[in-house]
């Protein structure tokens, strides 16, 4: 297997203080290489979307290490950290955000405008990145033109613009029937085996299905690991 892209180290953290405090995360570990999507499942409030927010920067742990591309995220100014997350990490979450006044290739290139690239070739990585979605047609449209599973399809495009190599997905296809849902879990995928690394959080067994390793989140705590369908149904009697 490949050297890990994303690496959290002995993770903590708790909300409030006192009789209110709860602890979200409690000494969670995990690594995932190149070309390995890994599945984050538990119940509600189990820690898993904060897991992701601070694999991604969003959020500070209150201990433990967490690397990104070999970057440690939380040692580097805040401006340096900016830059990793714009250059290096895809978030995909279940409300799309897209803006409805831009086009879908607009929204595509953002990040890279914003991070500097002239717009002749954002524009061009943008439909690289449709075109790995397979919604390139529909370029010109504005967001709010398209169907939801071709918004979600958009919001996985610009997660992979450029040379991002980490994609961290939070109930992608909460909002989606199941065929649409399927669809956009499928192009996750193969982004995830040209190279990327990944980690989905979802409550969906069959979306769990598609990644390498499904890991169990109870209590802030990763509780068990699944591999193959049978450890997988045993593992969701669990959740």
């Amino acid at each position: 297997m490949s050297a890990a892209l994303i690496e959290l180290s002995n993770i903590q953290k708790t909300y409030g203080s006192g009789e209110a405090q709860v602890t979200a995360l409690n000494g969670v570990s995990i690594e995932v290489a190149a070309g390995e999507l890994v599945a984050i499942m538990g119940s509600s409030g189990s820690g898993k979307s904060t897991l992701l927010a601070i694999a991604g920067g969003l959020e500070k742990p209150d201990s433990g290490t967490v690397r990104v591309n070999q970057r440690e995220l939380f040692s580097i100014a805040e401006k340096e950290m900016a830059r990793l997350r714009r250059q290096t990490i895809g978030y995909v979450f279940q409300d799309f955000n897209l803006i409805p006044s831009l086009t879908v290739i607009e929204n595509v290139a953002l990040p890279l405008e914003l991070d500097g690239v002239a717009k002749s070739q954002a524009r061009r990585s943008a439909l690289e990145a449709l075109e790995l979605m397979g919604i390139a047609l529909v370029g010109k449209r504005f967001a709010d033109e398209i169907s939801g599973g071709q918004r979600q399809r958009v919001a996985i495009a610009r997660s992979i613009v450029g040379s991002r190599k980490v994609i961290l997905a939070d109930e992608p296809t909460g909002a989606l029937d199941s065929r649409t849902g399927e669809s956009v879990i499928r192009a996750l995928k193969e982004r995830i085996d040209a190279g990327a690394a990944g980690i989905l959080v979802t409550h969906d067994a069959k979306n769990a299905a598609w990644a390498d390793r499904i890991l169990l989140i109870k209590d802030g705590v990763i509780v068990d690991e699944a591999r193959t369908k049978r450890d997988l149904n045993e593992l969701v009697k669990n959740v």
